[in-house]
């Protein structure tokens, strides 16, 4: 991989690329469309808060770098992007190791960050490819209240295997089918809840839901400050149900200049989960604008 020791590579690496513009900002619900012009990289986004942020900051460093930019966020589940990315309608897009190599290969069984991120050139299709992949990580995490852990002496996913019947879960559609979803749960744990409530990737809905008492446990990200402001608990993970997930932008292969990659480039060393999750914050609880909250941070750190 090439390793740019340039300011602005660097300075970037110590957030938005160790997680993780100009142009159309509209949400849509789907990836595909028509294809993006030659002389510009449309970034786009998963719909949650943390991927918006990440794909924010991927297009302002990117437009710091005089690349022409445009984006197109809030496209929904990999179901719904990478489809984009294939057809050329959207370029780029902030992902996660262990997810993306389990779209592409339902019976992957790496769980490390280096395996699973070895894996992934093996499976992707030929016109995508990975840059390097950061040491943060953001996984997915059963998340659960910490009075329904008191009450049911939770402290691991495996102590919810006699209890899980008479309990609610919460999350996103594709958590429903994804191989370390409600599959996955009952394979490696033989956790199996009583009803299944479709919301959000994580996002307020889940959150909002677990508060309120109206599911049980929540699929919340590891990295949301939710969990933190309102004293949630995330089962440990033992078995690796949720392998591990490096930030890493996945990226059409025809848009990977040199420039590009110079400007996206990761030095895994770089703690930067830390970050992401203080400026996550400023999304999620204060309610800022994550495209302000890009800018701010870019400008701190003297790129724009």
């Amino acid at each position: 991989m090439l390793r740019s020791r340039m300011a602005l590579g660097a300075a970037i690496t110590a957030l938005a690329l160790a997680v993780t513009a100009c142009g159309n900002d509209n949400p849509t619900s789907s990836g595909t469309g028509d294809s993006a012009p030659s002389d510009t990289i449309v970034v786009g986004s998963a719909n949650f808060q943390e991927n918006v942020l990440l794909a924010n900051i991927y297009a302002e460093a990117l437009k710091a770098k005089d690349v022409k930019v445009s984006t197109k966020l809030n496209i929904g589940s990999r179901e719904a992007y990478v489809p984009g990315l294939e057809d050329g309608s959207i370029d780029l897009i902030p992902d996660y190791t262990g997810n993306l190599l389990l779209y592409f290969d339902k019976t992957a069984e790496a769980t490390s960050s280096e395996d699973v991120y070895a894996a992934l050139p093996k499976v992707l299709p030929d016109k995508l490819t990975v840059l390097d992949q950061s040491k943060a990580e953001d996984k997915d995490a059963i998340v659960v209240t910490k009075d329904t852990a008191s009450k049911h002496n939770l402290k691991s996913i495996a102590d919810l295997a006699p209890v899980a019947g008479d309990l609610t879960l919460g999350g996103p559609p594709e958590f429903k089918t994804r191989p370390d979803g409600i599959k996955g749960l009952k394979e490696h744990y033989n956790v199996t809840f009583g009803t299944y409530r479709t919301l959000d990737a994580g996002g307020p809905l889940t959150v909002n839901a677990l508060k309120n008492g109206q599911i049980d446990a929540g699929d919340i990200f590891t990295t949301d400050p939710s969990i933190t402001a309102n004293d949630f608990v995330v089962l440990e993970d033992p078995k690796s149900n949720f392998s591990a997930q490096n930030v890493v932008p996945l990226i059409n292969k025809e848009k990977a200049s040199d420039n590009v990659k110079e400007t996206l480039i990761v030095f895994t060393e770089t703690p930067a989960t830390e970050k992401l999750t203080e400026l996550l914050s400023k999304v999620v609880l204060d309610k800022q604008d994550p495209v302000a909250v890009a800018k701010d941070w870019l400008s701190s750190a003297g790129l724009t």
